[in-house]
């Protein structure tokens, strides 16, 4: 059985129709007392014969692009990478070491970043996929349409001092307003801006239980009792007091409403 595919828009379907065409035939001559034989699939790359067809095989390799980034744009231009810091800050802060497990922190971050972004996710459906699914815009204008809410919400949170680093760095022209300055300068301003606020969000985490510490730790000293590791006697401490102020209400509404 050979196949010559030449179309790159049908070679999955393909691939697919084949795999269950080999399975059924194996049945068949295993049902029947024959020899199994398995049959050469040969998918072969071809000239394309229109401009179409090489306009889809880029687009597949856009997409696949796009997907492989994903992970990156999620945790970089969104509200996840503050969160994410802030809420590592807190647990060594309170220094219960794996307490909570990474895949607890990282899938909170990940659900407040869906909340957070949702107005965001909301504009880009309904003035990009929308109407590009509906064939109302061209790729291009669904592009833009969808960049245009993740600059407005990058702009709000981003200083002025770093964008006005990367400009300077870039060497462009003074820009008049926030729409003459290019995705590429505001994104690693935004980043910068995301950290120096989840490290000043972290330190005011951190200083409660350091205090705490240091009282523990002065008990402990006057009382002889050097040998002691203070964290061992100041983590129920700080259990009992981050439950007491209800901590978990403080600490995730202040950061939801950080971003307001």
């Amino acid at each position: 059985m050979k196949f010559e595919i030449r179309n790159s828009k049908f070679r999955a379907i393909a691939i697919f129709f084949l795999v269950v065409m080999t399975a059924l035939t194996l049945l068949t001559a295993n049902a029947e007392g024959k020899p199994l034989t398995i049959p050469t699939i040969n998918i072969a790359v071809s000239d394309a014969e229109a401009p179409g067809q090489m306009a889809v095989t880029l687009q597949i390799f856009f997409l696949l692009t796009i997907l492989s980034l994903a992970p990156a744009i999620l945790i970089m231009l969104t509200a996840f990478a503050r969160i994410v810091v802030v809420l590592a800050f807190l647990r060594q802060a309170m220094g219960t070491q794996q307490m909570p497990p990474n895949q607890i922190i990282i899938g909170l971050a990940l659900f407040l970043t869906f909340f957070i972004m949702s107005p965001v996710w909301q504009d880009i459906n309904r003035n990009a996929i929308q109407p590009y699914i509906s064939e109302k815009i061209p790729q291009k204008e669904a592009l833009n349409n969808s960049i245009k809410p993740l600059r407005r919400f990058m702009f709000k949170q981003t200083r002025e001092k770093d964008l006005a680093m990367f400009v300077n760095i870039a060497k462009i022209e003074r820009p008049k307003g926030p729409s003459d300055i290019p995705t590429h300068i505001v994104v690693p301003a935004f980043i910068i801006s995301e950290l120096k606020t989840a490290f000043q969000i972290g330190f005011l985490i951190y200083i409660p239980f350091l205090i705490l510490d240091m009282v523990v730790a002065s008990i402990l000293l006057s009382m002889g009792m050097l040998m002691l590791p203070p964290i061992m006697i100041s983590l129920p401490f700080k259990l009992m007091l981050f439950v007491l102020v209800d901590g978990w209400y403080l600490i995730i509404g202040s950061l939801v409403k950080s971003f307001a």
